[in-house]
C-alpha cells in the first residue's frame, strides 16, 4: 500500500496545475478556468506501477489485479471523481472468480445536461503470465490495455479539475476483458437497467505507440457505424481520428470494450486506437513493457483529445449519432 501511495504521490505533483483554483474549479484572480498540464511524468508514473512485475499480468481474480484496482481507486478519490455506485466497483462473477470494474464519475456543470452521460473507458486487466522469453514470464500489458486505463484516469482528472463539461462523464475501467469482454457486458447490462441516459461511449485501447507519420494519430473502430470520428474531428480542429481499413477485416469494433455498450445501449460506441498492427511487435507478449511505450506521444493524444472531447460534452444537441449499415 505505501508503495502505490507514493506512486499517486509522485503523478499528483507533476500533475498540478501553476495556478491555485477555487472551488469552482477556477484561477482564484482572474476567474479563469485552469487548465491543468497533461504530463510524461504522470502517465509513467501511473504506467510504472500498473504495468509493473508486482502486479503479475494482471489477471482477473490474481492478486495482481486487486492491486490494480485499488490503485485505480485511489487515483480517482484523490482527484476527486466520485464514485459512480455505492462505491468504486462494480462486481461481477467470471466462473469462481470475482471481477471487479472500476466507476467514476465527474458531473457535469449544466443543470439539464448533466443528466445525459459521456462513457469513457479502458480495460485494465490482462493475460497474466505468457510464453517465457529469456526468463521473463510476465505479460505486463503496458500498451494492452495500462495505456488506455491511464488515458481514461487522465481525462478523468482533467475534467475533475477544469469542471468544463456540461455532461456528466463516466470514467469506467474494466476487468476481463481478455476473457471475453465480461466486465464491460456487465457493466453496459447494469448502466440499461439503471436507465441512464448515455449518449456515447468511447473506448481507449492501445494508444501506448504511435503511428507512422503518414497516417492519422489514431484511427476508430466501427468508423462508418456513426458520425463520430467526423464530429470529433471538427471539435478538434484536425484530424485526430481517421479511417483504418483493416480495422473491420480484423472485426475490432465487436472485439473491445465498446461493443457491449453500442448492443446494450443502442449509442455510438467505438474503440480508438493507435496500434495498428505494424508499429508494435509485443501484442500479448512479455515485452509489453513501460519501457517500451512512447510517453511523448500519449500526451500528445490526450491533449489532442481534450478539445474533441469537451465540443461533444458541450453541444447543445446530441451531434454524434448512428448511421444504418
Amino acid at each position: 500500500m505505501r508503495k502505490i501511495l507514493s506512486i499517486l504521490i509522485i503523478a499528483l505533483v507533476y500533475s498540478c496545475a501553476c495556478h491555485t483554483k477555487g472551488a469552482d474549479g477556477k484561477s482564484g484572480n482572474k476567474g479563469e478556468i485552469v487548465k491543468p498540464k497533461i504530463t510524461k511524468e504522470a502517465i509513467k508514473a501511473s504506467m510504472d506501477y500498473l504495468a509493473s512485475d508486482e502486479l503479475q499480468g494482471r489477471a482477473t481474480g490474481s492478486e495482481g489485479i486487486e492491486k490494480a484496482a485499488v490503485f485505480i481507486e485511489n487515483y480517482l478519490k484523490t482527484h476527486k471523481i466520485k464514485p459512480y455506485f455505492e462505491t468504486y466497483r462494480d462486481s461481477f462473477k467470471v466462473n469462481d472468480l470475482d471481477g471487479y470494474n472500476i466507476v467514476g464519475m465527474v458531473e457535469g456543470n449544466d443543470p439539464i445536461l448533466k443528466n445525459e452521460f459521456i462513457i469513457l473507458g479502458g480495460h485494465y486487466d490482462h493475460i497474466g503470465l505468457g510464453k517465457v522469453v529469456e526468463g521473463d514470464s510476465i505479460a505486463n500489458g503496458a500498451n494492452d490495455d495500462a495505456s488506455g486505463t491511464i488515458a481514461a484516469m487522465e481525462f478523468g482528472k482533467y475534467f475533475a479539475q477544469t469542471k468544463t463539461n456540461k455532461r456528466s462523464i463516466l470514467i469506467t475501467l474494466y476487468d476481463a476483458e481478455e476473457v471475453g469482454l465480461k466486465g464491460s457486458s456487465h457493466l453496459a447490462a447494469r448502466l440499461k437497467a439503471k436507465g441512464i441516459n448515455a449518449y456515447t461511449m468511447i473506448n481507449f485501447e492501445m494508444i501506448g505507440v504511435a503511428r507512422a507519420e503518414d497516417q492519422s494519430m489514431a484511427y476508430m473502430s466501427g468508423f462508418e457505424r456513426s458520425n463520430f470520428a467526423e464530429t470529433l474531428n471538427s471539435y478538434a480542429g484536425e484530424e485526430v481520428i481517421g479511417f483504418f481499413p483493416k480495422a473491420k477485416d480484423f472485426g475490432l469494433f465487436m472485439r473491445s470494450d465498446n461493443y457491449p455498450f453500442f448492443k446494450e445501449l443502442n449509442i455510438p460506441a467505438h474503440a480508438i486506437s493507435t496500434f495498428d498492427f505494424t508499429n508494435f511487435d509485443y501484442y500479448h507478449h512479455v515485452d509489453d513493457e513501460a519501457d517500451k511505450m512512447d510517453y511523448e506521444h500519449m500526451v500528445s493524444f490526450i491533449e489532442k483529445m481534450i478539445p474533441a472531447l469537451e465540443g461533444m460534452m458541450n453541444a447543445p444537441t446530441k451531434e454524434v449519432i448512428l448511421k444504418d449499415e
